[in-house]
């Protein structure tokens, strides 16, 4: 499987968006990003795509139709500026955090703040995902690796700092924008645990089966 830091690498922008019945294939000027080649995973807004077609300034990728439905590709449009970053490699530095690639679903911003040079999101998403965002966890948004400053009843807010607004697409966004949203993969092998003792019970049998009481 490959895996993000959330650190991403350059602002691409969508030269060419073909749907086709049930998936598309999306053309992107990436910006510089170095070393592409056929086969290689790139995060694109969060989303891991593989690449099919390269040259010295574009690259091209399918989507599938799961993608298209979890994620804000079904209504992406020529000039839109993404997100980028490469799989990593053993030779990567970790500065964010492991990211999979797979969108989880589609937020939106409910609230910009901007103070100076920093500014504070409010992002609205589903139910089902806020049992897996904890305060100071971690969330890609877009494929940005961002921590967790608060949580509310449907949502969380994050505090950007200059440089991820500098070098993200963040800057540009405004209040009522979707974002694509991926929750900590740790958050969810705890969810998937707890739920899965909550069904089963924890009794004498449970503590006895793990030692923690002897029979």
């Amino acid at each position: 499987m490959y895996m993000f830091t959330g650190i991403i690498q350059t602002i691409g922008k969508v030269k060419g968006f073909e749907k086709k019945e049930k998936s598309a294939r999306i053309t992107i000027e990436h910006g510089g990003l170095t070393g592409i080649t056929i086969g290689d995973s790139i995060a694109v807004n969060g989303a891991c795509l593989t690449v099919v077609e390269f040259s010295s300034s574009i690259f091209k990728a399918d989507i599938s139709e799961e993608t298209l439905r979890l994620t804000t590709f079904g209504d992406v449009k020529p000039g839109k500026a993404v997100n980028l970053e490469k799989s990593l490699t053993p030779a990567t530095s970790m500065g964010g955090h492991f990211v999979t690639g797979h969108i989880d679903g589609v937020g939106n911003i409910a609230k910009k703040t901007v103070d100076g040079e920093f500014a504070a999101l409010d992002f609205k998403v589903s139910n089902d995902l806020m049992g897996q965002i904890v305060k100071k966890g971690s969330v890609a948004v877009d494929g940005i690796s961002l921590t967790v400053a608060d949580v509310m009843e449907n949502g969380f807010r994050a505090a950007i700092i200059p440089h991820t607004l500098k070098n993200t697409t963040l800057s540009a966004k405004k209040e009522g924008d979707t974002v694509n949203i991926e929750t900590d993969i740790i958050a969810k092998y705890v969810e998937r645990f707890l739920l899965t003792y909550k069904k089963q019970g924890i009794g004498e049998a449970f503590l006895k089966e793990h030692g923690f009481i002897k029979g």
